[in-house]
């Protein structure tokens, strides 16, 4: 003679526990993530100009409500440029040498959009700030925030 479960018990019991509660059953967590910089995301065009260029599948795009209060810089719309840029995909291969913090302060800002349906990696988000300091570097030159950062270290 065999035992028969008796399968509804176990998955209400199953329903209640911590572990297997489904995201709309969880309770609202009393620490918030860290607030996002105030800067616009703006929507993804297609392109069908370049072949190596193509629209990663995680890119679901959200619109500011406070995309007025972001000050523009000079010249070409920076973060345009940067969008344009980080949409391709990169095909060349390069090791950088992140401390222990840096890493975990980049799995932060990861996690922090994944819980808000957002998803990146840590190559997405270094290659927004590389590009984003180069185009900066380019519209104001000496008085950019690299030239700036690079007189400190050495001097």
């Amino acid at each position: 003679m065999t035992k028969k479960l008796n399968v509804e018990a176990i998955a209400n019991e199953l329903k209640e526990s911590a572990f297997f509660r489904r995201p709309e059953q969880e309770q609202p967590e009393t620490n918030t993530p860290a607030p996002l910089p105030e800067t616009p995301i703006h929507t993804l065009e297609q392109s069908t100009t370049k072949r190596d260029t193509m629209i990663p599948r995680h890119h679901d795009t959200t619109v500011s409500s406070n995309h007025d209060t972001t000050i523009p810089i000079q010249g070409t719309d920076i973060f345009e440029v940067v969008r344009k840029s980080v949409k391709q995909i990169g095909k060349e291969a390069a090791t950088h040498r992140f401390t222990l913090e840096e890493k975990n302060l980049l799995a932060d800002i990861e996690y922090t959009y994944k819980r808000r349906g957002i998803r990146t990696s840590e190559n997405e988000i270094t290659r927004i700030a590389i590009n984003y300091l180069v185009e900066e570097y380019r519209q104001n030159g000496e008085q950019s925030i690299l030239a700036k950062i690079l007189k400190r270290i050495n001097s």
